[in-house]
């Protein structure tokens, strides 16, 4: 029966079937009829899974990123970011980097930054001679940086699979992001070296633009400070930050209105109820991999097999790239996290280390074919065919590559930090 069913999710998957779908009726009827288990256990663990306290930051830092984008926070960065290193080589490049991890870790959605940036960064960026597709690919690319640079959803919904504490988590993808941060900077300056570069900012367009900034800026202050003191708990400086960011929007700057708050309450709910679906979902198939003892066997097997930290990386590695191409990364977090912990766990590696590699090669999967809703969304910004950006697909991947594989051989990255802050 479990063949069957794994059979008939992978049909489902190859028929574009939503993936919350996929998990839901290929797990449900392996343990329906597979195992016999009744309904009301299924309904039981995966309101479970929703109500996990630490997952109530999930819609509010959704909410904050969008009242952000609505209240011209969004564009405050962006203009600091532009000043300050526009002139360099590649310097608008750089500068939709540096904008894009920040904005899309308060968002929650990579999709959303590369939106919300992308609109106003990517157009500037062509007209100053940047190549189309080179533009499109690093946008999609540099939404990556949500899911290390905290506040992350990632990490929020790693700690709620594996019970780190989500201040951990956070700090375990500073370092990491900022080394993704440092490599494709450096990818942008070789890039675009004989590219015309704008004007350098005079100081006081540098300073008009940072003081300008500062109420946006402040923001990752409120959440981090309130968590690292030990004043909030994660939920709870969500909900700060969501106070602060509509507080900004309505009286600082002056842009949001009611209309556009309704419309951020409309489309936190809207990519909420994605990201909980498939949560809610994939409780299923961890029902199945419980009542089977999947992650048991798999750990004896490996153990048995002689497996070595070096060999585990390795298979996170591959497995991740081949999900991430055809899977969004929440639904590969359910689907191989619990198993991939176990493992690390009984290798005697480091939770948080899985973290920041897992994050690393799943994340490809946004710029690789056939799926790529990065490369995907980024065309639509600048209505350009998706299929003449993917020959600068490849540059991206090596650089992914290069990443996980730095931080492969580098667990102090991930480890360091929490440890200092613990």
């Amino acid at each position: 029966m479990n063949l069957l069913a794994i059979g008939f999710s992978t049909i489902l998957l190859f028929l574009s079937v939503p993936i919350f779908m996929v998990f839901g009726l290929g797990s449900s009827a392996s343990a329906i009829w597979g195992l016999n288990l009744p309904w009301s256990t299924l309904i039981q663990v995966a309101f479970g899974s929703m109500t996990k306290h630490v997952l109530i930051a999930v819609p509010l830092f959704i909410f904050t990123g969008m009242a952000m984008l609505r209240g011209g926070a969004a564009a405050r960065l962006v203009g600091f970011a532009t000043a300050l290193v526009g002139h360099w080589p590649g310097g608008l490049g750089i500068a939709m980097v540096i904008a894009m991890g920040f904005f899309a870790a308060f968002c929650g959605s990579i999709l959303a930054a590369i939106t919300a940036v992308g609109t106003i960064m990517m157009p500037k960026m062509i007209e100053q001679g940047y190549p189309k597709p080179f533009v499109i690919v690093l946008a999609a690319s540099a939404a990556l940086l949500e899911s290390l640079i905290p506040p992350s959803n990632a990490a929020i919904l790693f700690s709620a699979l594996t019970d780190v504490p989500v201040d951990r988590t956070f700090a375990a993808g500073m370092i990491p992001g900022l080394i993704l941060l440092v490599l494709m900077s450096a990818v942008v300056m070789w890039k675009c070296r004989h590219l015309r570069n704008p004007v350098r900012s005079s100081g006081s367009e540098k300073m008009n633009a940072f003081f300008a900034s500062i109420p946006a800026l402040f923001s990752p202050v409120i959440i981090l400070g309130g968590i690292y003191a030990g004043l909030l708990t994660p939920s709870e400086s969500a909900a700060m930050a969501g106070v602060w960011a509509l507080f900004i929007g309505f009286f600082v700057y002056r842009e949001l209105t009611i209309g556009g708050l309704m419309e951020c309450l409309r489309q936190t709910a809207k990519i909420t109820a994605v990201i909980f679906a498939i949560i809610a979902m994939a409780t299923f198939l961890s029902v199945v991999l419980t009542y089977t003892q999947a992650p048991q066997k798999i750990i004896t097997y490996f153990t048995e097999l002689g497996g070595t930290p070096m060999m585990f990386w390795l298979a996170v590695a591959m497995i991740c790239l081949i999900l991430g191409t055809f899977v969004e990364i929440v639904p590969v977090f359910y689907l191989t996290v619990p198993i991939f912990a176990a493992l690390a766990l009984s290798l005697g590696l480091d939770v948080l280390h899985l973290y920041v590699v897992f994050v690393a090669f799943a994340g490809i999967g946004m710029i690789t074919p056939p799926v790529c809703v990065g490369v995907y969304t980024a065309a639509g910004v600048v209505r350009e065919s998706p299929e003449k950006a993917f020959r600068e697909v490849p540059l991206f991947i090596l650089v992914g590559i290069v990443f996980g594989l730095i931080l492969i051989f580098l667990p102090g990255s991930a480890t360091w930090l929490p440890s200092v802050l613990n």
